[in-house]
């Protein structure tokens, strides 16, 4: 059986396909274990005939495993191509106009600059379906424990470093980019308000850490105050 063929450049290239090897004291293991768990739950309740792609998908974790259960879904990644996987540029898409039901983008806004944020919000609509749906999540650069070290040292806690995250802004301002474009809120929920002691937990027991975000991200999380946002956003 011939080898599959794959392309990692960028992160990937450093880090190899650490989301399909996940590990478990990743700082971000339990907010990513959360995620998934939410976009999951939403894709399994999804007909299989649904035009879905995933943007900026990384290595692929949902599209292999939604796309070996039948489902009709592509991935597009600028730094990583395979058998499951195009390579792509989010922000010059090579689809018709309304050719998907369902876009999903999972933590890839950020890393672009915001004028890049605007062609590529622009160009989820532009493939919608009339009426489809995109599934968005965002760091939050506005979360709790930034709000309280801009007002004690006068410096905001960054959701990573710059050079990564070139497009961290308040969650408040990708709210006006999605009104902008005629992407309408139906939904948005917060995962992992950044409160002293959760984040302290997640900080140094990330592993240890995942029931504690299970019942914040019930009881606690005021989507403001958490470091991640998902959107569920309708085609206007």
């Amino acid at each position: 059986m011939a080898k599959e063929s794959k392309l990692l450049e960028g992160e990937y290239e450093l880090k190899g396909e650490y989301h399909k090897h996940l590990d478990k004291k990743w700082r971000y293991y339990p907010i990513y274990m959360q995620k998934m768990r939410y976009v999951k739950n939403i894709l399994d309740n999804l007909p299989k005939k649904a035009k879905i792609i995933d943007l900026g998908c990384g290595e692929g974790v949902l599209v292999e495993e939604y796309k070996n259960r039948g489902y009709n879904v592509i991935g597009l990644d600028n730094s990583y191509s395979s058998k499951y996987v195009m390579k792509g540029d989010i922000t010059k898409l090579k689809f018709d106009n309304g050719t998907f039901d369902l876009v999903l983008s999972l933590d890839v806004l950020e890393h672009l600059s915001f004028e890049q944020q605007e062609k590529a919000v622009a160009e989820m609509h532009r493939i919608l379906k009339k009426n489809g749906k995109a599934i968005i999540s965002i760091p939050n650069l506005a979360h709790f424990a930034s709000r309280i070290s801009f007002l004690f040292l006068g410096k905001l806690l960054r959701t990573s470093k710059i050079e990564r995250h070139i497009g961290d802004r308040p969650v408040s301002e990708y709210t006006s980019l999605f009104k902008k474009n005629k992407l309408k809120i139906v939904k948005r929920k917060g995962l992992f308000p950044t409160y002293p002691i959760i984040s302290l937990l997640t900080y140094f027991f990330p592993d240890r850490s995942l029931w504690m975000h299970k019942l914040y991200d019930i009881a606690f999380a005021y989507p403001n105050f958490c470091f991640l946002n998902i959107f569920i956003l309708k085609k206007k």
